[in-house]
């Protein structure tokens, strides 16, 4: 496949703009997915189960980052109730708002902290009220109990917003003829996103390796007993994870819809099996291999555009996965479960 590729842009038969189009579009739903991974990573490699709620957290941040950004970029311009409400009652739009970031940098930065509080508020409250009481029963009662907390969550999110999709961010302007990019132009709200992305992943990899709380996560991940024989405070140290993870989760949701302009109650769960193969890909409970996994399937998903249609692109990407699974089946970073 490298080898028609070289083929296809010697000869002519792929423009050089498309493939950089691919590539770039390939690195940008890398970033994200791969963020996203980092908290269910996370989640796996301190609490042992699959959560599947986690989609829904990415869906949570997209709604309360962007119900945040409206209330900001929206004032004097729209209805309370409106703003609120994600124009569910159809009183205004994002046209309306004027909301891209050069027009309201602060509401869309403002968003972006609101969407890390808001989605860390309710996993904590998840936690306190479903997990902690459950810590000992094993993965595959919290696993089933966290498909029950997807689903709540999920319609609650439809009780108070509905079910349509809404456009709530205006077309991204474009940054024309860069010389620091191969495009002849870039999306402002795509590189948003990815300077975004790789400055919470080097936070992140500062966090586990160069302060005390990263040193007892990634002791606690690979091996709990001892931590809590040596003296580690666990409850702290699952707090921090719960703290950690949903916030980069949840800046993850809304970065997804600064990207797609569009948002809707299922915009977490369309992409978690995405997520879960970024996870899987990387190898299950390593930080570092969620990172990886989730550029793989990023760069997959929107290269695949080379030799088949858009519909397909994804069971390419899944078959990638498949094929770790076969070969290497602890994942590409051998089944490492600490960072």
């Amino acid at each position: 496949m490298v080898l028609d590729l070289i083929r296809r842009l010697i000869v002519g038969d792929l423009a050089f703009s498309t493939f950089s189009t691919f590539l770039w579009r390939g690195l940008v739903d890398g970033l994200v997915i791969g963020l996203a991974a980092v908290g269910l990573s996370m989640t796996y490699s301190i609490l042992r189960f699959a959560n599947f709620s986690h989609g829904d957290l990415v869906t949570t941040g997209a709604f309360t980052g962007w119900t945040a950004a409206w209330l900001v970029g929206g004032i004097g311009t729209a209805g309370l109730g409106s703003k609120l409400l994600l124009n569910a009652d159809r009183a205004t739009s994002a046209r309306e708002l004027g909301l891209h970031f050069y027009a309201e940098p602060l509401a869309i930065i403002g968003g972006l902290i609101v969407a890390a509080v808001g989605t860390i508020a309710v996993a904590l409250a998840i936690d306190r009220l479903v997990y902690r009481r459950m810590r000992t029963a094993g993965g595959i009662p919290l696993l089933i109990a966290s498909v029950g907390v997807a689903l709540a969550l999920r319609y609650v999110i439809v009780f108070f917003y509905g079910e349509r999709t809404r456009g709530v961010v205006r077309s991204s302007p474009t940054l024309e003829h860069s010389l620091l990019f191969w495009t002849d132009s870039i999306a402002v709200h795509q590189l948003v996103l990815v300077l975004s992305a790789v400055g919470l992943m080097v936070g992140l990899h500062l966090l586990l390796q160069r302060t005390k709380l990263g040193k007892a996560m990634r002791a606690m991940a690979d091996n709990r007993d001892l931590a809590l024989v040596t003296g580690i405070p666990t409850e702290r140290v699952i707090l921090a994870t719960w703290v950690i993870g949903a916030g980069l989760t949840g800046m993850a949701g809304y970065l997804i819809v600064l990207e797609q302009e569009t948002l809707n109650f299922n915009t977490g769960w369309f992409l978690l099996l995405l997520i879960f193969a970024a996870v899987i890909l990387g190898g299950i409970g390593s930080i570092y291999g969620a990172i990886t996994g989730g550029l793989i399937i990023g760069l997959a998903d929107n290269l695949m555009l080379v030799w088949i249609s858009g519909d397909l692109t994804r069971v390419a990407a899944f078959l990638l996965m498949i094929m770790i699974l076969i070969f290497k089946p602890n994942g590409l970073f051998g089944g490492v479960e600490t960072a």
